[in-house]
């Protein structure tokens, strides 16, 4: 894996025209979830900063994760599962295995509101890693980080049903 990581690189910089890229992701989901995230990265050698922004979530903790299909056609359900490239366990955003998409939990305030931003090294808009197209999901419950004995933890971190979910698309 970090033999591909290393030459993704490479090749990012010698080949690609290393312009700032943003993308958007406007989510939509049951019982009126709603809200936007907004991924940009300066240059395809540093870190994506992404910035969420979700209303009308039950108080407390959601995992957060990009999902492999940006396809809407049955609502978040068919989305598939989390974006993993190298075939990998599920783990937190800074654990040295875990998906691609495993960006861990974000936190509704009593208010059902979830504003935060963060860094990550592993995602990246560019590239044939790149997450384009793909989906953002929002799951009802904690993502456990893989850390805990149930039988989806090492798989999906038992985050529970998709509140909410849209296609990340170039701004």
């Amino acid at each position: 894996m970090k033999v591909l990581v290393v030459l993704s690189a490479v090749l990012c910089v010698a080949l690609a025209k290393d312009q700032p890229k943003k993308a958007i992701v406007y989510l939509n989901g049951n019982a009126g979830v709603t809200g936007n995230v907004t991924i940009s990265q300066p240059s395809c050698t540093e870190p994506v900063f992404i910035e969420i922004n979700a209303v009308g979530l039950t108080p407390g903790k959601h995992g957060f994760h990009i999902h492999e299909k940006g396809d809407l056609t049955d609502g978040c359900a068919s989305t598939g599962g989390h974006y993993n490239p190298d075939k990998v366990s599920h783990g937190a955003p800074n654990d040295q295995v875990r998906h691609v998409g495993d960006l861990g939990n974000i936190v509704a305030d009593e208010n059902g509101i979830a504003k935060t931003s963060y860094s990550d090294t592993v995602v990246s808009l560019y590239g044939a890693r790149s997450v384009i197209g793909r989906a953002i999901v929002i799951h009802a419950e904690a993502d456990d980080l893989g850390k805990t004995n149930h039988p989806d933890s090492l798989k999906t971190g038992n985050a529970g049903g998709r509140v909410a979910c849209g296609v990340i698309g170039i701004l």
